[in-house]
C-alpha cells in the first residue's frame, strides 16, 4: 500500500516483486506464467498487507475472509483468487515489528492445519484457537543454536500432519485392525474367493472397462515414446538370443524367427486386453528347459516334436483356464515380500552376471596377445592358384575369418588358435561401460542444476536411449569389428518345409500321446503360473501407487489363450519376464509438477497405459524389416543396457537393502523402519535365511538337469516362509515381510510416537503458551517456507455470512 501518509515498509526493499500494473489487459493477468505452473489446480491466496500512516495512534489489524475468492488485478504477483487478506496498520516508528508480524501470519496461513482453521472459523476465538494449536506444534530454536545466513533445505518428504487434525479429546492410541486391512486390499485386487465360476475374471474386466479408453489417452506422453524405445531394444536382443538357443535345443524347429514373431503375436494380443499391461512378455530361463527336455524325450522314442509339443500346449491352456474359473490366483496372497524379492533378485542378478559373462566371451573370441609374442598364422591362395608376390601380398592382408570364407589357405602353428584382436575386446569393454555409465548419469540428470526442468526430464527419460546411439555411433566412428546384432533378414520359416499351422496329429506320435502330454503339461503350467504371478505381484506393489488397479485372473486367462495361439502356429509360448516389467514400471514413474519453489518433486505413481507395450512389441515385429539398420548396434551395447536393467531392478529391493546394511556400521545404517522396530541380530538372522534360499534357488537354476524344478523350489520358498513363523515372532514378521510401502509405514510410526509421546507433548504446549503470552523475554527466530494456500472444493465448509 502506497500513498501521500503512508511511509514505505522495510519488507518493500526485502520482498520485491514484479511491477505488473502496466501489462494488465482486458482484465486478464499475464505476468509470471512459467510460476503458475508450480501452483496446484484450485490453489488460492493469502495477501499480507502492513503498512504505517500518521493518522494513526495505536495499532488497528484485521484478518478477513472473502465469501467469493476473487482476483485483485495485480495485487498478487500471479493471478490466483484472493481468499483472505491480512492488514495492519499503525503509527510511525514501528514498521520493523509489523515486518516480523506480516512474516508470522504469513507462516501460519503456510501451515495446513491452520487454514483448515481458517477456512471453517466462525468468529474469533477460533482463529485464537488455531493460532494456540500451531504453537503446541512450532519448533523454536534460540539464537546462539542458528546461523540465520545459512539455507536450511526443505525436507525430502513433507511429515504426516494427521496427528494435528486430531480432536485434543481423542488422542489415545488409534491402532488399525491389520487383519481387517489385509483382507480388505485382498478383495480390492482381485485376490479373494469370489465362490463362483469365473467370478475372479468377471470382477477384473468389470474394474479395468472404466479405464480401457484411458488406457490408451494417458500414453500420449514423452516419457512414453522414451520408455517404448528403451525398452525395444531391451526386448529385441533377449528373444533374437533365446530364438537362437531355442533354434540348437530344438533342432531348428522353433528358432530366431519364431521367437520374433511370438513376440508380436503375444505383445500385441497381451498389450491390447490384458488386465496389468505394465507387466512385459518376454522368453525365459525354465521354458527353454522344458522346451529341451521335451525336444529330446521325442528324439528318443521317435515321435514327432510338434506335434507332441501341440498336446502339451493345449493341455496348458486348458489348466489354466480351470485356475481362471475356479479363482486360483487368490493363492497369490501367499507370495510375501520373502518369496517375492528373492524371486526378483535372483532375475537381476542373472541379468547382470549373463551381461558381465557375455563381455568376456566377447573376450575368449577375440583375445588380447598380452604375452607380447607374434601370431604365426597367415593367409595364402587358395589351393591350385598360382602363388605370384602379388597374390601372396593380396591374401596375406586378409584376417583369418576372411580367408576362410574366400577358401583361402592358412599356413602357421599358430592357426589352431583364435586370433589375436586386441582392439575388439578392449573396444567391447568401453562400449559395455560406457553404455551402462552414461544410462546411469543421465537418469538422475532431471536433479541436475543445468537446464530447465522440461530439458532436464526430457534428458533423463531418454538417458538409455541417449547411451545407445552416442556408443552405437563411437563404434561406427572406430571401425573396430564389435560383434553386431544379428537380426533375420527374411520373413520365412526356420525350416521352409514347414507350414505355419501345425497338425494335431501325426503319423509318427500314437493316438494316446494326447493324453500322454497331460502329464508334462502340470509341469509346465506350474511353470508358467508362478513366472506369472509372482512378477504381477512385483509390479502391484504398493509403493508403485497404481491407481487403476490389478487383473490377475484376467491376465492368466490372456495367457493361456496366447499360449494355444503360440501352440498352434508352433511359436516359443512367454510369459511374464521381471525384469523388463519391473523396468517398463520405472521408465514410466511420475513426479509431481507442482511442486512449491524449493521443494523437492515426489513421486507421485506410475503413467498407466497400454500404448509402449504395443508399440514395443509392434516393432519387434517389424524387426525384419529394420535390419539394415539393426544391424549397426554392437552387442557390448545391449550388454550394458542389461548391466543397466538389472541394477535399476535391484533398487527397493528391502532384500538387497537389508544385505547392504550387513556391511554398514551401525552409524551409517540408513533409517529404515524395520531397523527402528526389530533388533539388528533378529534382522540380520531374517536376511541370512533369505540369503540361504537365494543361494539354493541360484544352484539349481544353474544346473540344466534341476533348473526344470525351479518352478517348484518357488512353491518350497513360501512353505519356508511359513516355517519362519518358529523362529520370529509375529510382530517381527509382520515388520520384516510386510507388503505396506516403507514411506506409508513410517508415517505411521511417527503418527503414533508423537500418540505416544504424552510427556515431549506438554512441554511442547507448555512452551508454545509462553510464547503466546509473552513469558519469555529473550529473542527468538523463526524459520519458515511460506508456500500458496491450497484450496479445492472449500465451497462447503464456508461460512456463507462471512
Amino acid at each position: 500500500m502506497a500513498g501521500e501518509n503512508m511511509t514505505q515498509s522495510p519488507s518493500n526493499v526485502s520482498m520485491p516483486r514484479n511491477t505488473s500494473s502496466g501489462e494488465l489487459q482486458n482484465g486478464e493477468h499475464k505476468t509470471n506464467t512459467h510460476f503458475m505452473r508450480k501452483i496446484p489446480p484450485g490453489a488460492e491466496a493469502s495477501n499480507i498487507l502492513v503498512g504505517e500512516v500518521d493518522f494513526l495512534d495505536k495499532t488497528l489489524s484485521a484478518f478477513l475472509r472473502l465469501n467469493t475468492a476473487s482476483v485483485m488485478g495485480d495485487l498478487t504477483e500471479v493471478p490466483v483468487p484472493t481468499r483472505f487478506i491480512f492488514i495492519l496498520l499503525g503509527p510511525p516508528g514501528s514498521h520493523g515489528s509489523f515486518h516480523e508480524i506480516g512474516r508470522a501470519m504469513a507462516t501460519l496461513m503456510s501451515d495446513e492445519i491452520f487454514h483448515e482453521v481458517a477456512y471453517r472459523a466462525k468468529k474469533r476465538e477460533h482463529l485464537l484457537a488455531g493460532i494456540d494449536e500451531f504453537l503446541d506444534a512450532v519448533t523454536v530454536l534460540p539464537p546462539g543454536e542458528w546461523d540465520p545466513s545459512i539455507r536450511i533445505e526443505p525436507p525430502a518428504a513433507i511429515p504426516s500432519q494427521e496427528v494435528r487434525k486430531r480432536p485434543p479429546e481423542k488422542n489415545p492410541k488409534e491402532e488399525i485392525d491389520e487383519e481387517l486391512e489385509e483382507q480388505r486390499q485382498r478383495e480390492e485386487a482381485g485376490l479373494s474367493r469370489t465362490g463362483r465360476l469365473f467370478g475372479g475374471l468377471i470382477n477384473d474386466l468389470k474394474r479395468k472397462a472404466p479405464f480401457y479408453l484411458s488406457d490408451f489417452k494417458d500414453g500420449l506422453s514423452m516419457q512414453c515414446v522414451a520408455s517404448w524405445i528403451f525398452l525395444y531394444f531391451a526386448c529385441l536382443s533377449p528373444i533374437i538370443t533365446f530364438g537362437g538357443l531355442l533354434g540348437t535345443a530344438t533342432g531348428n524347429n522353433i528358432a530366431a524367427m519364431e521367437s520374433l514373431v511370438s513376440g508380436f503375436v503375444c505383445g500385441i494380443g497381451y498389450g491390447f486386453f490384458s488386465g496389468q499391461p505394465l507387466t512385459i512378455l518376454g522368453s525365459t530361463g525354465p521354458v527353454l528347459v522344458f522346451e529341451t527336455i521335451v525336444y529330446e524325450f521325442c528324439m528318443k522314442v521317435g515321435w514327432d516334436y510338434l506335434t507332441f509339443r501341440f498336446w502339451i500346449g493345449t493341455w496348458i491352456s486348458i489348466i489354466l483356464v480351470v485356475l481362471v474359473a475356479v479363482d486360483a490366483s487368490a493363492l497369490v496372497c501367499y507370495i510375501t515380500r520373502f518369496t517375492e524379492e528373492n524371486f526378483a533378485c535372483l532375475i537381476a542378478v542373472i541379468f547382470i552376471y549373463k551381461a558381465i559373462e557375455n563381455v568376456f566371451h566377447i573376450g575368449k573370441e577375440y583375445p588380447m596377445n598380452t604375452a607380447g609374442g607374434k601370431f604365426d598364422c597367415s593367409c595364402l591362395p587358395p589351393v591350385g592358384q598360382e602363388l605370384t608376390s602379388e597374390a601372396v601380398h593380396t591374401w596375406s592382408q586378409y584376417d583369418l575369418r576372411t580367408c576362410k570364407s574366400l577358401n583361402g589357405t592358412l599356413a602357421g602353428v599358430d592357426c589352431d588358435k583364435p586370433e589375436f584382436v586386441s582392439d575388439v575386446f578392449l573396444m567391447s569393454i568401453v562400449l559395455f561401460l560406457g553404455t551402462y555409465i552414461i544410462s546411469v548419469i543421465l537418469k538422475d540428470f532431471k536433479n541436475a542444476l543445468f537446464f530447465p526442468s522440461v530439458v532436464r526430464q526430457f534428458i533423463s527419460d531418454f538417458s538409455v536411449t541417449i547411451a545407445i546411439f552416442s556408443m552405437t555411433l563411437l563404434d561406427v566412428f572406430t571401425h573396430v569389428a564389435t560383434p553386431k546384432l544379428d537380426v533375420p533378414s527374411e520373413f520365412k520359416r526356420t525350416i521352409p518345409d514347414r507350414g505355419w499351422i501345425i497338425m494335431p496329429f501325426h503319423e509318427s506320435n500314437p493316438a494316446w500321446s494326447s493324453a500322454l502330454a497331460f502329464l508334462p503339461a502340470l509341469l509346465g503350467t506350474i511353470l508358467i503360473f508362478m513366472d506369472q504371478q509372482i512378477t504381477a505381484v512385483i509390479i502391484n506393489r504398493k509403493e508403485h501407487k497404481l491407481t487403476k488397479g490389478c487383473g490377475y485372473h484376467l491376465d492368466l486367462f490372456v495367457l493361456s489363450c496366447l499360449i494355444q495361439i503360440c501352440t498352434i502356429m508352433g511359436l516359443p509360448w512367454f510369459v511374464a519376464a521381471t525384469v523388463l516389467s519391473i523396468n517398463h514400471v520405472n521408465s514410466l514413474k511420475k513426479e509431481s509438477e507442482t511442486a512449491a519453489p524449493g521443494e523437492k518433486p515426489q513421486f507421485i505413481g506410475v503413467r498407466e497405459q497400454r500404448v509402449t507395450h504395443i508399440l514395443i512389441f509392434l516393432m519387434i515385429g517389424c524387426s525384419v524389416l529394420l535390419t539394415p539398420l539393426l544391424s549397426h548396434i554392437p552387442m557390448p551395447v545391449l550388454y550394458g543396457v542389461f548391466l543397466y536393467m538389472g541394477v535399476s531392478a535391484l533398487k527397493g529391493l528391502q532384500f538387497f537393502d537389508r544385505l547392504l546394511i550387513m556391511l554398514m556400521p551401525a552409524k551409517y545404517q540408513p533409517d529404515y523402519m524395520f531397523l527402528r522396530q526389530v533388533p539388528i541380530r533378529r534382522v540380520h538372522l531374517f536376511t541370512m535365511i533369505q540369503l540361504a534360499c537365494f543361494a539354493v534357488l541360484w544352484l539349481i537354476k544353474s544346473f540344466s538337469i534341476t533348473s526344470i524344478l525351479f518352478p517348484l523350489m518357488l512353491v518350497v520358498m513360501i512353505g519356508v516362509r511359513k516355517s519362519l513363523d518358529y523362529i520370529f515372532t509375529k510382530r517381527e514378521l509382520k515388520i520384516l515381510d510386510d507388503i505396506m510401502p516403507e514411506m506409508t509405514k513410517r508415517a505411521r510410526a511417527d503418527d503414533l510416537h508423537q500418540l505416544e509421546d504424552g510427556e515431549v507433548g506438554f512441554y511442547k504446549r507448555l512452551i508454545g503458551c509462553c510464547i503466546g503470552q509473552k513469558l519469555i523475554q529473550q529473542p527468538v527466530t523463526t524459520i519458515s517456507v511460506t508456500k500458496v494456500t491450497e484450496q479445492t472444493n472449500k465451497s462447503n465448509s464456508t461460512n456463507p455470512n462471512s
